[in-house]
């Protein structure tokens, strides 16, 4: 048995590492703690159901990471182009064949088992694996026709096809894109077209909101924005729930187990899981889930600063843009500085689509802060 131990290697950022093992233990205690309302409602009290769910979804999603971390990034030359049609085609699927959440289809039923899986986390990742390649291309990011054909529409097409069944994961999405393509080496002048044509589109949704509120989804986003510019309306039941649970944590919190807003907080397990792990552990425990996902981000540039290719700085650069943007709108839903936007704290929410392919996308991370790694130390290396 030692012997197999020997064999397992891990490798790569160390400190990225104990990052995600820190959340995936945090994730069980606050799982654990906040899902009894939903374990009274759908299993009879048997809260341990859905921690031993939360442990192998954290641990097939532990797997994946430890996978893909030994996968050959550039492998993903032959197969880029496919996984970014493949998402379009999964997300038409989801229109036509989707299950419906909060009246607009997300997910996807695997036919023959009992698993469900939101396209979107696929499409997230396949457009920052196909933006990377595209970047690194010095013909493609020099003319405008060819941004538009090759990286524009593409990105467009993915955030449009995404866009009525959940806003915020197009505007992540397309804010990831455009953090990739604002670092590139693509003139200002279309970065800045870019911005305004990215406002105007978010200008035209709150018109459009306003306007015609009959329609479901204008509708819903019409609630959030007046619940968010107005709190003390009898519509805001969530964030006033998160406030109180947030005002009760203190400094250090209740301690684990001690909640009391986890029976009134809808998706305290989920969306506003933040609130509740700040109502346990306190400003202490709620600043550090913040400082773990600021030093995944700076490990992730660290990474960057020793590499000297583009197509590994992009990938680094967009996949830890991406979980680490979606981490700080979870927690600026919870604290109440933005809308409601339904985004999940990424390795600690429960759930499965999200935590396996956020650990692909930190595992691809991983993969490339290996390759520094193996690199002999003392040479002026080129990752070419």
């Amino acid at each position: 048995m030692s012997e197999k131990l020997k064999r397992i290697k891990i490798r790569g950022d160390r400190v990225i590492w104990a990052v995600v093992i820190i959340l995936s233990i945090l994730s069980l205690l606050a799982v654990y703690s906040s899902s009894g309302s939903l374990a009274y409602r759908y299993r009879q009290g048997n809260v341990e159901y859905f921690l031993f769910k939360q442990l192998i979804i954290l641990g097939t999603g532990l797997v994946l990471m430890y996978i893909v971390h030994h996968f050959y990034y550039r492998k993903l030359k032959s197969a880029y182009g496919l996984l970014l049609l493949s998402a379009i085609v999964l997300m038409i699927g989801t229109w036509i064949y989707g299950i419906s959440i909060n009246e607009a289809p997300r997910w996807i039923k695997v036919p023959g088992i009992p698993l469900t899986f939101q396209p979107s986390e696929i499409a997230k990742l396949a457009v920052v694996i196909y933006l990377a390649f595209m970047l690194k291309k010095e013909d493609v990011i020099q003319g405008f026709p060819h941004i538009l054909t090759f990286i524009l529409f593409p990105v467009i097409l993915i955030c449009g096809l995404i866009f009525f069944a959940d806003f915020s994961t197009a505007v992540l999405l397309f804010a990831t894109a455009y953090t990739m393509i604002f670092i590139s080496k693509i003139n200002w002048r279309y970065t800045l077209s870019i911005a305004g044509g990215a406002l105007a589109v978010i200008a035209i949704v709150v018109i459009l909101a306003y306007t015609y509120p009959e329609f479901e989804r204008f509708g819903t986003w019409k609630e959030r924005i007046e619940a968010f510019m107005h709190p003390e309306g009898e519509d805001n039941y969530q964030v006033e729930q998160a406030k109180i649970a947030i005002a009760t944590g203190g400094v250090v919190g209740k301690l684990p187990g001690n909640s009391t807003q986890r029976n009134f907080l809808p998706q305290a397990y989920s969306d506003f899981i933040f609130a509740i792990i700040i109502e346990e552990y306190g400003l202490v425990g709620g600043g550090t889930v913040v400082l773990l996902y600021l030093i995944l981000f700076y490990r992730a540039i660290r990474i960057v600063t020793k590499l000297k290719e583009k197509l590994p700085s992009y990938l680094v650069i967009g996949l830890s843009f991406m979980v680490v943007f979606q981490a700080l709108l979870n927690m600026a839903v919870a604290t109440n500085f933005l809308p409601v936007t339904g985004q999940p704290l990424p390795m600690v929410s429960m759930g499965g689509t999200s935590i396996w392919f956020t650990s692909i996308a930190i595992g691809i991370i991983l993969n490339i802060s290996r390759e520094i790694d193996e690199k002999e130390p003392g040479k002026n290396i080129s990752y070419a």
